[in-house]
């Protein structure tokens, strides 16, 4: 029987000294849970990227304490009616084996769907007269849907693990399972799990859970995981930490281009990083990365990249001297937009100024130098603007733009 069952639930953690890699956030937890009636805020959002311990965490600060679980899955009630009747009846009722109990309410962004209209309002209301610790939990706790979720709770960040924790309770599993290994096989398995604990464990279970043992052939049989992350979550967790091996960890599953981090890095940077010698340092990281990626397109250095990476993320991060207790709501960057409506302009004047000189023989380019003028003349003679659209033949919309 023992051999069935899957080995995240075997080996799930049962108490807190069994959770790798998380020492802060676990502190934190267990704080509000043990503080709660003490506390402002009457919900803990816990996030972090999938396997990290989120939800094994609470499970275990709940055995230690002696408190029930009750643990509901957001997907599980959709809409306002369905969280009042499912979490409201959770809330009213005392528990009768235990000192008291956490409710768990599991995956919150499942709840922030277009059909859940008025789904996370009810959740915040329910939060604030809740006489149980609250837990949420979430990938991305930066989602602009969670923004007045967020308000209410006490954020607590659960970091994306190294392979040096998943080697260390994959090495404790192999023992208790009799698996022959060699260390470094071991350390590849961790590796490549991408820092998630419970894909780890399944991994192993499947390349060694029969054989007893693992083999560098099995690791050739186990596909490269893809795990994408949203570049908000990669920002946050940049910003959001000094340690230079975390940052650079934040951007190896990142779909989206270099350019693209440099423009979210620009818009808010600002925001987070208050103190201006930390905002001086961060800035100076990202000015020597802008210097490299002059370098690769002049000199096609495409070795460059990765000095790049390591300044926008490791950098950046290390540039502060300490975490932010703020939270902001990271935001895209509007330059891109600047830069389409001001092309945009552009197009039009040069529009007009190519039918203009299509008429007159003169330089389109002169023409646009003294657009200026022209448009003094529209917006302040009414005859003469009319005798300049008709005889250049020029549409509404032009004769519009010129006018502002």
């Amino acid at each position: 029987m023992k051999n069935v069952l899957p080995w995240t639930n075997l080996y799930v953690p049962k108490n807190t000294g069994e959770i790798f890699g998380q020492d802060e956030p676990l502190k934190d937890l267990n704080t509000f849970i043990y503080n709660y009636k003490r506390e402002k805020k009457k919900a803990a959002l816990v996030f972090g990227p999938p396997g990290c311990g989120k939800t094994s965490s609470v499970y275990a600060i709940g055995k230690e304490a002696g408190y029930e679980i009750m643990e509901l899955n957001a997907s599980d009630f959709r809409n306002k009616d369905s969280i009042n009747s499912v979490l409201g009846n959770a809330l009213g009722q005392v528990s009768l084996f235990a000192k008291s109990k956490i409710i768990l309410v599991d995956e919150i962004e499942g709840l922030s769907g277009t059909k859940d209209r008025g789904g996370l309002q009810a959740l915040t209301k329910l939060i604030e007269k809740s006489p149980f610790p609250i837990v949420l939990t979430v990938q991305d706790a930066f989602d602009q849907k969670l923004s007045s979720l967020r308000k209410k709770c006490k954020l607590v960040e659960f970091n994306i693990l190294s392979y040096g924790p998943i080697y260390e309770n994959l090495r404790r599993v192999a023992d208790s399972e009799g698996i022959e290994f060699e260390d470094t096989i071991l350390k590849s398995l961790a590796r490549r799990a991408g820092g998630d604990m419970r894909a780890a464990l399944n991994d192993l279970q499947m390349l060694s859970g029969i054989s007893k043992r693992l083999t560098r052939e099995d690791l050739e049989f186990l596909s490269e995981r893809e795990q994408k992350e949203s570049i908000t979550s990669a920002v946050s967790r940049i910003f959001k930490t000094t340690n230079a091996g975390i940052a650079l960890e934040a951007l190896d599953n990142v779909d989206e281009d270099m350019d693209k981090l440099f423009l979210w890095l620009d818009e808010n940077i600002g925001k987070e990083y208050t103190k201006p010698e930390d905002l001086a340092r961060a800035y100076n990281m990202i000015s020597k990365a802008d210097v490299y990626k002059r370098r690769i397109r002049r000199l096609q250095h495409w070795r460059f990249m990765v000095y790049i990476f390591a300044l926008l993320s490791a950098g950046v991060a290390t540039a502060k001297d300490e975490k932010y207790k703020n939270v902001i709501e990271l935001k895209q960057s509007q330059r891109p937009l600047k830069i389409y409506i001001a092309n945009m302009k552009y197009q039009k004047r040069k529009s007009i100024a190519q039918k203009i000189s299509e008429k007159s023989s003169g330089s389109s380019r002169v023409i646009m130098q003294n657009m200026p003028y022209i448009q003094a003349i529209i917006r302040n003679n009414k005859r003469m603007g009319s005798e300049i659209a008709s005889e250049f033949e020029l549409e509404k919309e032009e004769i519009s733009w010129l006018k502002k």
